[in-house]
């Protein structure tokens, strides 16, 4: 790559061969003039006011590529479904949900393509619950001008891993609610644990979902789970009873409705009493008292994933520990927080 710098008094009538950046402290930060701008006599000022006393004009080999295209090809080559892109700006190109969804993000492959050289690409982080035109990654080269090949090692990245990041779509379902405790089931008490899961399928765009109550009978409890599922519901709730307490015998009214428990116990908290169990291919969650009083719990976490159909497991619970920490933050900023931010 040739460099030539001109005076930016003599500059008028050129036409720019990159954007160039304007600063104001606490106010902007994009480009003043975009990259094929044509330098008039009215833009010298401004020019000079950002420190541009030269203006830089590139001429490129042919194994080079300008920073604009580069990152156009390396956003290309990461996105996968779910995506759009946006740009160029400054040399960079933004990857944009399409669609309401959960983040994926293959971190090896990032991490591979980060450690090329002259070459960044930043993400959210994987499993992050997303809504359409959010920004949720972006990428550029660090020069205005990169050798081909090393555009060329990216894509062989992506050729092996895939793409790199995606957006899940969630899916339809119908969601079923089991709320237990002789108490609820009797009158005695109100139940308010219904309208919070009821607020949280809403946010995901589900119908109203199905409600039933059970007392705390292992028996019916299996037998209120079967009766939601031959209603074809696609996710089913069980609420209370889930702790070590003799009387809470949820968990085992799980079981007993024919469901395989995958893992009874989860390093989240709040949230340590959830259980993960899939009748079929139908998921039945056991949501512990914790998920009525606190804003966010693990049932958060795992909504997301579920919903855009991911087949979740022991190990991947198991890996929630990393980031299941919720620092109960006042007001709650989930998921705009650390919570839940490991990297499986």
């Amino acid at each position: 790559m040739k460099i030539s710098y001109v005076k930016t008094i003599d500059a008028v009538g050129k036409m720019l061969s990159h954007d160039v950046t304007r600063i104001v402290r606490g106010k902007s930060k994009g480009p003043a003039f975009k990259k094929g701008h044509v330098i008039s006599k009215e833009d010298i000022p401004l020019l000079l006011d950002i420190g541009k006393e030269h203006i830089c004009f590139l001429d490129l080999d042919q194994d080079e590529l300008h920073e604009d295209d580069a990152a156009l090809i390396l956003a290309s080559s990461v996105a996968g479904e779910g995506l759009a892109l946006k740009g160029p700006s400054e040399g960079k190109y933004d990857l944009v949900a399409s669609c309401n969804g959960l983040l994926k993000v293959d971190v090896e492959g990032l991490i591979k393509i980060n450690s090329l050289p002259e070459v960044v690409m930043a993400s959210l982080h994987t499993n992050s619950p997303v809504l359409e035109g959010e920004f949720v990654a972006g990428t550029r080269v660090i020069p205005l001008a990169v050798k081909q090949e090393i555009i060329d090692e990216a894509k062989k990245v992506v050729f092996e891993h895939g793409p790199l990041i995606r957006v899940l779509e969630y899916q339809p379902c119908k969601m079923g609610l089991l709320i237990t405790g002789r108490e609820i089931f009797d009158g005695r008490i109100k139940d308010t644990f219904a309208p919070v899961l009821k607020e949280k399928a809403a946010a995901y765009g589900l119908a109203e979902p199905l409600l039933d109550y059970a007392p705390d009978d292992a028996g019916l409890i299996a037998s209120g789970i079967k009766a939601l599922l031959d209603q074809d519901c696609g996710l089913v709730v069980v609420t209370g009873g889930m702790s070590v307490d003799p009387d809470d015998v949820t968990p085992a009214g799980i079981r007993l409705s024919g469901a395989e428990v995958k893992k009874y116990g989860a390093p989240v908290l709040p949230g340590a009493m959830f259980l993960l169990a899939y009748h079929e291919q139908v998921p039945v969650v056991g949501v512990p008292a914790c998920g009525m009083f606190f804003k966010t719990t693990v049932f958060d976490l795992i909504l997301p994933r579920l919903l855009a159909g991911e087949k979740m497991d022991g190990s991947k619970i198991a890996a929630l520990g990393h980031g299941g920490y919720c620092r109960r933050c006042e007001p709650c900023r989930y998921p705009d927080c650390s919570f839940g931010k490991g990297v499986l």
